[in-house]
């Protein structure tokens, strides 16, 4: 995740949507004073990172804001303030609330069926051959929406925008436009996806007891979004 104090935004870095690109093309852009947390299996993560340790905001910020005690006493136990993809009502628990309430915050999300056939191919790139179905029995589909919903509620999105992967360099071009962030029109460079070697759509792969169960586990999502296999 990053948070810019240069262009006074919070990229919410949801799993399997091009995060690690984006934050690869906001690295060098971003100023001294922002945040940028740790990129998990990249070996620059920790030279990435800088401005995400520490302890968390000052204890007052639990009484304006009551109804997130628990996610700010837990904030009190973390080793880190920041963490990589740590969901937006615990980075707000983190942030001042100026911050908060006048960045811009925003997020991506991807069609559930392909993101969990992304998904697959990223840990078998890691781990070694898994059967799709157990990787999926498993529940290892990448629940994004724990990640821009309310804490007990996932029907309320607490971010500004939640850009579609689908239409990914349009909707980023019309964010970056608005906070003044230097954009030729594309990420040029998608970092991971070098993980999925099979490149069929998910369409032609996925089985209807594996698409149904994948609907099931993230209901939510296409819920919100109004996905459709």
């Amino acid at each position: 995740m990053i948070i810019s104090h240069k262009y006074k935004f919070i990229f919410i870095k949801t799993m399997k949507t091009a995060g690690t690109s984006i934050e690869h093309y906001l690295r060098p852009l971003c100023g001294a004073e922002d945040v940028l947390t740790p990129i998990t299996n990249e070996t620059d993560g920790m030279e990435f990172a800088r401005n995400w340790k520490g302890t968390f905001n000052p204890i007052p910020e639990l009484f304006i804001d009551p109804h997130h005690a628990r996610i700010v006493l837990d904030a009190l136990r973390s080793g880190s303030k920041y963490e990589e993809h740590q969901p937006a009502v615990r980075v707000r628990a983190r942030t001042p609330r100026s911050i908060w309430d006048s960045y811009y915050k925003f997020c991506v999300e991807r069609n559930p069926w392909d993101k969990v056939l992304s998904f697959y191919h990223f840990a078998c790139g890691l781990m070694g051959p898994l059967s799709l179905d157990d990787f999926i029995a498993g529940r290892h589909v990448a629940q994004n929406y724990p990640l821009y919903t309310g804490w007990r509620n996932h029907r309320k999105i607490v971010v500004d925008r939640v850009l579609r992967y689908e239409d990914l360099d349009r909707e980023l071009g019309e964010v970056f436009e608005m906070l003044g962030v230097p954009y030729s029109g594309t990420l040029t460079v998608r970092r991971k996806g070098h993980f999925r070697q099979d490149r069929r759509p998910y369409r032609e792969v996925l089985t209807s007891v594996q698409r149904d169960a994948i609907a099931k586990l993230l209901k939510p999502e296409i819920d919100l979004f109004g996905y459709e296999f």
